[in-house]
């Protein structure tokens, strides 16, 4: 990356002087930073340097950011809330551009840091889940009426014929020795190849339907004010058309574990279900009026499709020589895939728990 964030910065249309940048957060993927301005009154900033060699399209990844937030600050606008701070406001450059590309030809964006404002790796308690739900929800609904056309960044995304064509080449590139010896892990995937396909088909049909999704709704992407309502969705370098179901399926994922994504034991990790019932009571509440039959049915099951891609990923990754993912030691996607593969147990156990507490829900607050 450029080594001072300051010019970049000083080429957006920001409203006063800068006197401060300093690094904010440990992103995996972006590197982001806040500029403070002088004045009283002055807004603060967030620059963001964006890693091109995984969004190998920025300029149109910055487009359907620009699409979505303007979208949703019109919906914002008419339910009498402050789009400066219910909503991303980008800050274009001073060619007016969405985004600053440095001599190095790296890219640069920037947005209106929104004060006041709390984020948590983890819910600390079911209020916090049943918030992350509804914002979650708010968010999939202001967008049910959105119909311009976004460019597809990330082909295949949570597509999991599309993961199992790669795994299907991976395993047969590694040697017999590696399938020998992980044929328990091997037989994770493929024990589950039928009914994961069978899911996906419902995608293809079209019986789940193709809507606005903003595919990494963890907890961390989500602002909350100090009361732990939730302010807005974040980080919408993701958002793209593919199905809400995403987005249902990894916030439990992230949301439920009662231990880490690569905890080092997996006797840690289990699913709790009181987050599965206030994250869900609160995003029916907000989304029930524009989902379908299939996809309320499909709400609980989503959970073990997105929670299997991931342990799909890791372990593919891991077979492949850890090519994909960032590690901090040799063994860290094979544990990253044993704790996914907890949780996933979990999920598959309380599976019947999980499809009345949706069915209880809807009941109770549905369409």
């Amino acid at each position: 990356m450029a080594v001072n964030p300051g010019v970049p910065a000083s080429n957006f249309q920001i409203a006063s002087r800068i006197e401060s940048i300093t690094p904010l957060g440990e992103g995996n993927i972006h590197e982001t930073f806040i500029v403070r301005t002088s004045g009283v009154d002055s807004p603060d900033y967030l620059l963001q340097h964006k890693n091109k060699n995984v969004f190998r399209d920025v300029p149109s990844m910055m487009e359907n950011i620009h699409k979505v937030s303007s979208h949703l600050k019109t919906k914002v606008e008419e339910k009498g809330l402050d789009p400066l701070r219910h909503n991303l406001t980008l800050i274009p450059s001073k060619n007016n551009s969405l985004y600053f590309v440095d001599e190095e030809g790296e890219y640069w964006a920037m947005c209106l840091y929104i004060n006041d404002s709390v984020t948590y790796r983890i819910p600390l308690n079911s209020r916090q889940a049943f918030s992350g739900g509804c914002g979650t929800g708010d968010f999939h609904n202001m967008l049910s009426d959105f119909r311009e056309p976004l460019t597809d960044i990330l082909p295949g995304f949570h597509n999991l014929r599309y993961r199992y064509e790669q795994w299907d080449s991976v395993i047969a590139s590694i040697p017999s020795a590696s399938k020998s010896r992980y044929s328990a892990e091997i037989d994770w995937i493929e024990s589950r190849r039928e009914e994961m396909l069978k899911f996906r088909g419902l995608f293809e049909s079209g019986e789940i339907p193709l809507r606005v999704a903003h595919n990494d709704a963890k907890l961390l992407n989500i602002l909350f004010d100090k009361n732990d309502d939730v302010l807005c969705l974040i980080d919408l370098d993701t958002v793209l058309y593919g199905s809400v179901l995403y987005d249902f399926g990894d916030a439990i994922r992230s949301y439920t574990n009662t231990g880490e994504e690569d905890d080092v034991n997996p006797e840690n990790v289990r699913m709790r279900m009181e987050y599965f019932e206030a994250f869900t009571r609160g995003y029916i509440q907000e989304a029930s009026a524009f989902l379908n039959s299939v996809e309320i049915e499909s709400l609980a099951f989503s959970a073990r499709y997105i929670t299997f891609e991931q342990l799909l990923r890791f372990l593919m990754d891991y077979l492949d020589g850890n090519k994909y993912y960032r590690i901090v030691h040799p063994e860290h996607n094979m544990q990253r895939s044993r704790a996914q593969y907890a949780l996933l147990l979990d999920m598959e156990k309380h599976y019947g728990k999980m499809v009345n507490t949706v069915y209880d829900i809807y009941k109770q607050c549905g369409k």
